[in-house]
């Protein structure tokens, strides 16, 4: 089924058979799916208002084309150093045809959006799809000139790559986080600006199929994450043969003969880059041209998010915004999450509050890096007591068997209750553990219980554990499963 072949002439009636909806959704991604098939089960008649590419980012140019080409990088790497790690191992492998990779790419991401948005909209009768670019109006939502009457609306239009002001950057072609993932023929060099995820994952992945990759940023590499990770992150890409430039100053970028230059400050001193190109992942900036928000008296952050607060309510009484909009949490299933939240509050009575204080986050660079809860800096602005435990990967049996101990495990406790604020992991397999430090701190369990609890040996998992127990005795005394 095409989604376009859904138009207003299928549509079924609206509630109350006067061209009214009890709620409309505007946006067609995932936070918009989530809060239409919310509402939609709760019984309400429900518009869904999308514009271009159904599905938004994550299934489109976000988080399903980045991981399955991160995970095609990590495979030629590993197939490359495997004879390092064990013996009597000869492997290798090589890219012999990236385009290959990218229609691969696009195959699966095609699938997934018919079967997981396209094919759904079918399944819901009450709710109806409309096509085009919307505007909040009096009573409602004007799509292309018709009318969608509601007293209730949630906006849930996303965000894309932001571009920061930086001299000469509109006269370069420039790669983002999206042009970036279908690109069909490889550059032989690459300058990739911005040390968050983005930058993080997308350097490593190019660098490991072939590409010269240096990686600059103003501060410090994942500067939200635990220091300690962000400093052990750097000296892996950096021993992958990423060169890291850290604390600089953008002055400005220009076209050269063979791609492009990018002029910095760093200690004081002025220095030129030269690559063939230059993507920038420097964040992301709001989808909010043309909804007429601050006609409706939707107020918005200097940047342009949407301001909501715990209920997910805008300034506008009846308007609610959730997902990559309002700047919050810019993670798929968050954004899911404060859809059905803003959903469930738009027709019951606003009574759902939004909680991120077990939010797990992950970065898919290799290891990963998984957090839940608190960093030592923000749990003693909090005025914690605090106490925390860093446990190095040689300490973790699994680790030793597979031959790969880079990372650490960072745990922050409430020194006085000893309850588990915070956890902080940088594994081969961080991101499938974050999950138990997650229901850790939504159960409000200590580090006592995490001491005792029992996991599975030679699991990565385990490294939980072993933290735990760090804060009281030194686990290289202990015999295997001891604790």
């Amino acid at each position: 089924m095409k989604v376009e072949a859904m138009n207003d002439c299928c549509a079924p009636p609206a509630s109350n058979g006067k061209g009214r909806y009890d709620l409309v959704v505007v946006g067609a991604g995932s936070a918009g799916f989530s809060a239409a098939i919310t509402a939609a089960g709760q019984g309400a008649q429900v518009a869904l208002v999308g514009h271009g590419t159904i599905g938004g980012t994550c299934v489109n140019i976000g988080c399903v084309p980045s991981k399955t080409l991160i995970r095609a990088a990590e495979t030629v790497h590993h197939a490359n150093i495997a004879s390092t790690r064990f013996d009597g191992i000869e492997s290798g492998a090589r890219i012999v045809d990236w385009a290959a990779q990218i229609a691969q790419k696009d195959a699966l991401v095609a699938s997934l959006r018919q079967a997981k948005y396209a094919d759904l909209l079918p399944e819901y009768n009450n709710i109806t799809y409309h096509e085009g670019q919307a505007r909040l109006v009096e009573d409602g939502v004007d799509v292309g000139g018709q009318h969608l009457a509601s007293d209730r609306i949630i906006v849930a239009t996303g965000a894309r790559p932001a571009r920061p002001a930086i001299q000469g950057l509109a006269e370069v072609p420039l790669l983002d986080s999206t042009t970036a993932l279908s690109l069909t023929e490889l550059p032989r060099s690459l300058i990739v600006m911005g040390g968050g995820y983005i930058g993080a994952e997308l350097a490593q992945t190019f660098a490991r199929v072939g590409v010269a990759v240096t990686l600059v940023f103003r501060s410090r590499l994942l500067p939200k994450a635990e220091p300690e990770i962000g400093q052990a992150l750097a000296d892996y890409l950096t021993g992958e043969g990423v060169t890291i430039m850290r604390g600089v100053t953008y002055d400005f970028v220009r076209k050269t003969a063979d791609g492009a230059a990018l002029a910095i400050t760093r200690n004081g001193g002025h220095e030129v880059l030269t690559a063939e190109r230059i993507l920038v992942a420097t964040g992301r900036t709001p989808n909010t041209e043309g909804l007429g928000l601050s006609e409706a008296g939707v107020v918005q952050t200097s940047s342009g998010a949407i301001v909501v607060d715990d209920r997910m309510r805008t300034s506008k009484v009846g308007v609610y915004a959730v997902g990559d909009v309002t700047g919050k949490d810019q993670f798929v299933y968050m954004a899911a999450y404060g859809a059905k939240l803003a959903a469930r509050n738009a027709l019951n009575g606003n009574s759902l509050r939004y909680d991120n204080t077990a939010m797990p986050a992950v970065v898919f660079t290799d290891p990963q890096v998984a957090s839940v809860g608190l960093t030592e800096a923000q749990a003693r602005a909090a005025g914690h007591p605090v106490r925390t435990s860093v446990l190095s990967l040689d300490n973790v049996p699994r680790a030793l068997a597979a031959r790969d101990t880079r990372g650490l495990i960072k745990l922050v406790a409430d020194g006085a209750t000893r309850k588990l604020l915070g956890a902080h992991i940088l594994a081969p397999e961080g991101a499938d553990s974050i999950q138990t430090a997650a229901l850790a701190i939504r159960c409000g369990l200590s580090i006592n219980d995490l001491s005792e609890m029992i996991f599975p040996y030679l699991t990565t998992v385990e490294a939980l554990k072993l933290a735990a127990q760090t804060f009281d005795r030194d686990v290289k005394k202990l015999s295997c499963c001891a604790g």
